[in-house]
């Protein structure tokens, strides 16, 4: 690179809009490099924590920023990334799974504490790879964004170094993840020999007018299929979910999830109207399988993972309403209530997991949590909670996430594919409510204590809070449509 390439990048950089567009990335890059190089920050000391949570607040802080613009500074970086309202909610969203992700982590681990610091180190590092994605003007930054994610993700899976199945999930998510990049790269390879060039105005200005872009786009969608696990790329999810630590489970059901889900709904314009079958059919395949894969489930995390699978099909849906024509607004809006809501349930129901084990599998076992209500009311309470706003249920934030959902399909006319979906969506209310029976109507296993452990107050308040946002995204919705737009 030449001298004259390095000032022009620093030009770049430095412009006031790639600055505010810029800075909640290098705010979270300062906080990794003062765990890797700072030797000080001994893991029971509360520097660590600090290092942690001040990142995520200055972070938050210049998204925050953004929103209160009243024009974002948009396209920067020569329109390799957007910076505008939409990509700061998303980062608001990275940042909430990646702190109570982490608050959660807090305790949980006892032979691995030596290593938290690096543990800590790579949890800060993975929003930072998912605002990339979700802003990415352009397939090379999506790229170093999703690698920039998943890496960290592939050594968090495996952190349990001295449990197989938790080697056995990061080798698993490492070799299949690979194999979605290498995807990736070649579907953006074809586009690039297509269209000639590799940013999103440029594919979409010049038209997906032959074969070769149209395998670009199919085999792009693919590996981002991958990412959000719908059919046929969901197969990993049980088993890397499962072995994973519980805190990394969590961050990955929401905020990889989210990251992923974000861009492919930008790329929206990309599909063809031709693609709308498939897209609808993939969603509803989706949801089937994983609604009927968690009803045979013996363990809380793989019902949990399949329960993914069936919400990852439901959002799916929203890419097929904006292909048959749905306002891109409305479809965008939705997108985001929904994984917000997701977000709250899903780490709450991770996090109340990650209590009721001792750093292990021992409760995580479904006929492990009869006459929970006894031993752990509150736990019980808050379980049923999340179980019953993932099934929808009125008056919490999952159920009025899945109506804009089908809100979104009944304004683009999709009438069949909104009652298929809905009639599906219903299967999962016998596995929620199978785990709220086993909770209050029946007794504790003969010969095996209940939970009785112990966890850190922030633990506790974490779900607390997780608790209220639900309640308050069922009861007053308003407060966050606002901010929606």
């Amino acid at each position: 690179m030449t001298t004259q390439d390095l000032s022009n990048v620093f030009d770049l950089l430095f412009r006031p809009e790639a600055s505010v567009a810029t800075a909640p990335v290098l705010a979270l890059g300062i906080g990794v490099r003062r765990y890797l190089m700072c030797d000080d920050l001994d893991v029971l000391r509360p520097a660590r924590g600090l290092a942690f949570v001040g990142s995520l607040a200055v972070a938050l802080i210049f998204e925050l920023r953004v929103l209160a613009m009243d024009v974002p500074p948009g396209a920067v970086l020569d329109g390799t990334f957007v910076a505008d309202h939409t990509t700061a909610l998303w980062g608001v969203i990275f940042l909430l799974s990646s702190f109570f992700a982490w608050v959660y982590s807090i305790g949980y681990y006892t032979k691995n504490l030596p290593f938290k610091q690096e543990h800590d180190a790579l949890m800060l590092t993975a929003p930072a790879g998912m605002m990339l994605m979700v802003g990415a003007g352009d397939l090379v930054v999506f790229f170093i964004g999703l690698e920039l994610l998943s890496i960290p993700l592939y050594a968090l899976a495996a952190f349990r170094r001295s449990r197989a199945d938790s080697v056995e999930a990061g080798l698993k998510y490492f070799l299949l993840g690979s194999f979605s990049s290498a995807i990736f790269l070649y579907g953006s390879a074809l586009l690039y020999v297509a269209c000639g060039t590799l940013g999103i105005a440029g594919i979409l200005h010049h038209g997906l007018h032959t074969n070769l872009a149209v395998a670009g786009v199919a085999l792009v969608a693919a590996s981002l299929f991958f990412k959000v696990s719908v059919f046929p790329f969901h197969l990993w999810v049980p088993d890397v979910y499962q072995g994973s630590p519980t805190p990394v489970t969590a961050l990955m059901a929401t905020g990889t999830k989210a990251a992923a889900f974000g861009f492919l709904i930008r790329l929206t314009p990309l599909f063809p109207h031709s693609a709308l079958a498939t897209v609808s059919a993939i969603a509803l395949i989706t949801m089937a399988l994983g609604n009927l894969g968690a009803l045979v489930q013996k363990d809380f995390k793989r019902m949990l993972a399949y329960s993914g699978v069936a919400h990852a099909g439901t959002l799916l849906l929203l890419l097929a309403g904006g292909i048959a024509g749905a306002d891109p607004a409305e479809t965008m809006r939705a997108a985001l209530y929904y994984m917000a809501a997701y977000l709250f349930t899903a780490m709450g129901a991770f996090g109340l997991i990650a209590l009721l084990e001792s750093d292990g599998e021992r409760f995580t076992r479904l006929d492990s949590l009869r006459g929970l209500s006894r031993s752990r009311p509150g736990a019980a309470a808050a379980f049923a909670l999340f179980l019953l706003s993932l099934g929808g249920i009125p008056a919490t934030g999952g159920f009025l996430g899945k109506w804009f959902v089908f809100s979104v399909l009944v304004d683009a006319k999709l009438y069949a594919v909104a009652v298929i979906g809905a009639l599906i969506s219903v299967v999962a209310f016998a596995y929620y409510l199978r785990v709220i029976v086993l909770m209050y109507m029946h007794p504790a296993p003969e010969g095996e204590a209940l939970p009785t452990t112990t966890r850190p107050l922030t633990a506790g308040l974490a779900t607390a809070v997780c608790c209220a946002l639900v309640l308050a995204m069922g009861f007053l919705p308003q407060l966050f449509l606002g901010p929606l737009g």
